[in-house]
């Protein structure tokens, strides 16, 4: 099974000089992953039969392997039209190995564990669940596929655009002899989003054919790539600061942080970075760098957007919990929609993946005295709690390990609800906060730091947490009004039926410590009467009205007490509302349907981008203080007001997707929108013209200007779409992140897909600079 595609036959020696070739392919692309005679990799290549697993009675062997470009997994189907099939590295989220997705676990057996694996893909195509033939085996096609994925992700991005242009041109070359004829080259060029007419096309072509062949092949291709992928808009700067030799020396190179980067930075700074991105040996001598070295440093973290120092945790984390934004999801359990979707547990899975911090369990009677979760009176399928909670254990803390709430909606009977307190206390063990920390009554919330690795339950409780310290606990269950949201839910399916009072069970009010859920009645009621862990939920339309009428009043109850706010019932389709207004009214809990890609997930990906993405930011001083008078509507004079001018050019894209890979002839045609969200004031936004038939190397060279009012509360988005007369323009790409977390000066902005992946090799290039209003 050595070659399982089929193609034009072969003679033996043709077959033989074709698999060497595609033993050199592999050789090139696994060096440039750094992964050169990897056994992993080599393991990878090779491939092997798996069992595919779809359902108890559909389980078939498939062969897959690993294709020569080190990015591409193929593997025979039986369909009669997609005989072979692929998909790429790129369009892996994880591999997971064991029975850890719901198909594994429902369709195999416990004794089958270690050989079963998962590829969980990004958005929204299907797990692929998977066996092999025993342990060892399923390890090396995890391991092998881990270490691909790492290293093609750590790639900087000019490393990944060049193995996408080459791979690219390998493509093109339909008869795989090494040479690229005219017609091959048209073909990639519409291959890499770039649609030029003949006459460029044959231009391009005679440049490069020194031979006069025919054909392009060896230096004549290099020749070829390194015209394709000349940045004019870097050689100008370049060459502007370039004043020693044609080259950068380091004191250059300071000049340039220092001018156009506006970077508080010494000489030792230059020699870092031409330490760190310098290739050439004989520049790296003299402390110079090279033009690819310049263009190295500008594909890096160090010259991306993002500041690097924002990129892990850096925020004071010992403030109290109320003190911070939370990343925070409403009806966890549903992948699609709140009436007819699937309930999952895959969906806790992937919300706690993305650092989600507090997640919605809506929990109701189920058959044989188990408990489950879904979208009451709806046709939302069912999910055991006791699985919920499992898959919570164990995916909470993988990529943060800052605190986790659990936000429970309670339908449940007294005996199903002891059950729940059972599974909650068995399940999460010490991990469960069952008391307060400390031997005495606490005044305030502990600190994300102090709770690190801890599970909170948001709930309803039967007394005041005063009695966790006294031996008069005695109420064994009561009647309490329903959860905000539980109600509102209830009353709109049965209005005549108002039934908004619930029996609680003592087990499970018991280990509701820090988030005791109370009804809100006006802000004044609220400081006089509750204790700072009774907090409220609010629905959007309550929470925009008080955040328009009362700004100062809801900031100043979010200083002392948590607040969260949910989507309108109505949103049957899980649509989100703008997470911005609550955030300027420093409530902490806004939480969003995480499974539907829009603009309001973008700026709550962007929100919780800094600071390790750990699912945790500090607000901003003004919004802790109790002496502040903050109010987002009306910006009277105060710490908050730091005018700021944020000028924004718009330079250039870097090999932006095709949106429709299936016509031949789709380009994109680009057009850039910078976006300012924050208070009323700073709301803005600006876009460039379009570029016809371009998305490979678009360039704009447009200048725009924002006035800012409150830095702090500002988020910026930049969002890539391709122009359509007759219709809605599609979107190709987005990135947001916090206006404090910007840096100044020529930066590379990567882009996201709808559903919040990275596109691999595509970007932006910009020039931003935030100045301070005389």
């Amino acid at each position: 099974m050595s070659c399982l595609r089929k193609g034009p036959k072969r003679t033996p020696s043709e077959e033989l000089a074709f698999q060497e070739h595609v033993k050199k392919v592999a050789q090139e692309n696994g060096k440039r992953l750094g992964l050169e005679g990897d056994e992993d990799l080599q393991f990878l290549l090779i491939g092997g039969l798996l069992v595919k697993v779809r359902s108890n009675s559909w389980k078939k062997n498939r062969y897959y392997k690993l294709q020569e470009d080190c990015r591409t997994v193929w593997h025979e189907s039986h369909k009669t039209f997609k005989r072979n099939q692929t998909f790429s590295i790129d369009d892996i989220d994880s591999v997971r190995k064991g029975r850890q997705s719901e198909g594994l676990h429902k369709h195999t057996e416990p004794t089958d564990e270690e050989k079963c694996f998962s590829i969980i893909f990004k958005g929204r195509k299907k797990t692929l669940d998977l066996m092999a033939d025993n342990e060892d085996e399923a390890k090396k096609w995890v391991m092998g596929l881990e270490k691909v994925i790492s290293n093609m992700r750590n790639l900087s991005r000019q490393q990944k655009s060049e193995h996408w242009i080459i791979n690219c041109m390998r493509k093109a070359d339909k008869n795989e002899d090494n040479k690229m004829t005219l017609k091959e080259l048209k073909h990639f060029l519409r291959q890499i989003n770039i649609e030029v007419d003949d006459t460029y096309a044959e231009e391009i072509f005679k440049k490069c054919d020194k031979s006069n062949s025919g054909s392009l092949e060896g230096s004549e291709i290099k020749h070829f790539y390194d015209l394709l992928t000349q940045r004019e808009e870097i050689d100008v700067i370049y060459v502007n600061y370039a004043q020693t030799e044609g080259q950068m020396s380091a004191r250059d190179v300071l000049n340039f942080l220092l001018n156009e980067q506006r970077e508080q930075v010494t000489m030792e700074d230059a020699y870092r970075l031409i330490d760190k991105y310098e290739l050439d040996a004989t520049a790296k001598q003299k402390r110079h760098m090279t033009k690819d070295g310049f263009l190295m440093y500008l594909h890096h973290e160090d010259g991306s957007i993002l500041n690097p120092a924002h990129k892990d945790v850096y925020q004071d984390m010992s403030q109290p919990l109320n003190q911070y934004y939370i990343s925070s999801s409403h009806n966890t359990y549903l992948m699609e929609d709140q009436l007819k979707g699937p309930s999952s547990i895959e969906a806790y899975i992937r919300a706690l993946m993305k650092s989600c911090r507090c997640v919605e369990l809506d929990c109701w009677d189920g058959a044989n005295g188990e408990p489950v979760i879904y979208h009451g009176y709806t046709l939302t399928s069912k999910v055991l709690f006791r699985d919920v909670i499992k898959a919570i254990k164990d995916y909470a803390f993988k990529v943060s390990d800052y605190p986790v709430i659990l936000s429970l909606e309670n339908h449940c009977s007294v005996d199903q609800q002891k059950l729940m307190a059972h599974y909650l206390i068995s399940i999460l063990g010490d991990a469960l906060v069952t008391r307060p920390l400390g031997s005495t009554m606490p005044a305030t919330f502990p600190s994300p730091e102090e709770l690190r690795g801890k599970f909170l339950i948001k709930g309803k409780r039967l007394n005041k947490l005063d009695a966790a310290f006294s031996n008069n606990n005695t109420i064994e269950e009561d009647t309490v009004s329903e959860e905000d949201e539980a109600a509102e839910q209830e009353n709109g399916q049965r209005a005549k039926a108002k039934k908004s009072k619930i029996k609680l069970a003592k087990e499970l009010s018991d280990i509701v410590i820090y988030c005791k859920s109370v009804h809100f009645h006006g802000f004044e009621h609220a400081k006089d009467n509750l204790a700072f862990y009774e907090m409220s939920s609010f629905k959007e339309s309550k929470a925009f009205t008080l955040a328009e009428t009362s700004g100062t009043a809801f900031n100043h109850h979010n200083m002392d007490k948590l607040s969260r706010i949910y989507p309108a019932g109505s949103r049957t389709d899980s649509s989100n509302y703008n997470p911005v207004p609550m955030w300027n009214t420093g409530c902490q809990i806004v939480a969003l349907n995480f499974q539907t890609p829009s603009k309001e997930m973008h700026l709550n990906q962007g929100r919780f981008l800094p600071n390790g993405m750990c699912g945790y930011i500090l607000k901003p001083e003004f919004q802790r203080s109790l002496s502040s008078q903050f109010d987002p509507n009306t910006l009277s004079k105060g710490p908050w007001l730091k005018r700021k001018t944020f000028h924004v050019m718009v330079i250039s894209a870097q090999q932006l997707p095709k949106l429709n890979k299936d016509k031949h002839k789709s380009i994109v045609d680009p057009l850039v929108r910078v976006e300012i969200y924050g208070v009323p004031a700073d709301s803005a936004s600006k876009e460039t013209h379009y570029i016809d038939n371009n998305g490979f190397n678009p360039m704009w060279n447009e200048r725009f200007r924002f006035d800012i009012h409150v830095p702090e509360l500002t988020m910026v988005r930049f969002v890539v779409e391709d122009y359509d007369t007759t219709s809605q323009n599609d979107l190709v790409g987005q990135y947001c992140l916090p206006l404090t977390s910007v840096q100044n000066g020529y930066r590379h902005v990567p882009l996201l897909t709808k559903r919040g992946d990275v596109i691999c090799s595509a970007g932006l290039f910009v020039h931003l600079m935030l100045v301070d209003v005389q």
